[in-house]
């Protein structure tokens, strides 16, 4: 008797045990800014809440095919990072929830205006210019002239020395595809692409890899978003950062709540979380040199000044809607990818 009580008492506190883990706080965390700004948000949230994080790191194009694959029972709870149209077309296919975070009134207007464009189902977290990046010692080395302008890298001089991600899994190639239709117009807007085609040597999968493959000296001019090359220059790399002549257009990084998420509550308060100065001052401790959304955060005395560029009237409206990213995307897979280089 006594050992069958023992055996129960154990059987009892071994089943509290596995109920008090099953009820444990818990996020699944999607991210698609660099890896290490991704692990530093997730473990510094578990430190600050003790909720546990499991984070998956993918481009912004990857991580919004999953979350559309996932759609009918969906795994993720938060989405961070990565630019802002495909967040967008997210919300406007309902694969996110709406939220108005009670941090809102302490952020800067361009990042309220992402949430009201979206009604409310995704917000500006930071922003950040685009341009291109190159290796000054292999431009050196290869006798190529200084680029400026984005009509400077169709020059035939190029020929094998640019890299860019493809659009369809990186939200920097899909933002440059649709700059260079707001600056030239539609029709030389993808005559500029196919020139550029010409050039590529690789088409990444990752925004930032081409500027990465650059400080390393495995390609000469990446095509990025600025900070990600002042993050290969500060780091020591020989990478010079151009705001192009012609005008450049921007992203608005930001954050949605995956809907039918299984950890909404938990998905809440990360969003408030990252939204707060401490947490958006992180981006410090990676050197990730965007502006962030949050007016009392600290910016990078390294960070691109947004005032002093060339920035187009972007309409992220219009480029982030589900049909106008899927005619594009489809336009540059028939007529761009398939030319031979």
């Amino acid at each position: 008797m006594k050992n069958l009580t023992t055996t129960l008492a154990g059987s009892l506190i071994a089943f509290a045990a596995s109920l008090t883990a099953a009820q444990a706080e818990k996020l699944t965390f999607y991210c698609s800014a660099q890896e290490d700004w991704c692990q530093l948000m997730a473990r510094s949230f578990e430190d600050a809440t003790g909720i546990d994080v499991n984070m998956t790191r993918k481009s912004s194009g990857e991580t919004f095919a999953q979350i559309r694959a996932e759609s009918s029972n969906p795994k993720g709870d938060v989405w961070w990072g990565g630019t802002g149209d495909p967040h967008l077309q997210a919300a406007e296919e309902g694969l996110t929830m709406e939220y108005v975070s009670p941090m809102r009134d302490q952020l800067h207007d361009w990042a309220i205006s992402q949430a009201e464009s979206a009604g409310n189902k995704t917000i500006g977290i930071y922003s950040g210019a685009l341009g291109y990046g190159y290796n000054s010692d292999l431009l050196a080395a290869n006798s190529l002239p200084e680029p400026a302008c984005w009509k400077d890298l169709l020059k035939p001089e190029y020929k094998g020395h640019v890299q860019m991600a493809n659009p369809n899994s990186s939200g920097t190639a899909y933002t440059t595809l649709a700059s260079m239709v707001q600056i030239f117009g539609e029709d030389d807007g993808f005559e500029f692409m196919k020139g550029l085609h010409s050039n590529i040597n690789q088409y990444t999968k990752s925004g930032s890899a081409p500027i990465k493959a650059a400080g390393r000296g495995e390609n000469t001019i990446g095509i990025v978003f600025m900070h990600d090359a002042v993050k290969q220059a500060v780091s020591g790399f020989p990478v010079k950062v151009v705001a192009p002549c012609e005008g450049t257009g921007y992203e608005i990084g930001s954050m949605s709540i995956i809907d039918g998420a299984r950890n909404e509550e938990e998905a809440k308060k990360f969003y408030d979380w990252a939204l707060s100065p401490e947490a958006q001052n992180l981006a410090l401790e990676v050197n990730a040199f965007q502006v962030p959304s949050n007016k009392n955060s600290e910016t990078s005395e390294s960070a691109p000044d947004m005032s002093q560029i060339k920035l187009i009237d972007y309409d992220f409206k219009k480029y982030g809607s589900s049909d106008e990213r899927k005619r594009l995307l489809q336009k540059w897979d028939e007529e761009v990818s398939v030319l031979p280089q």
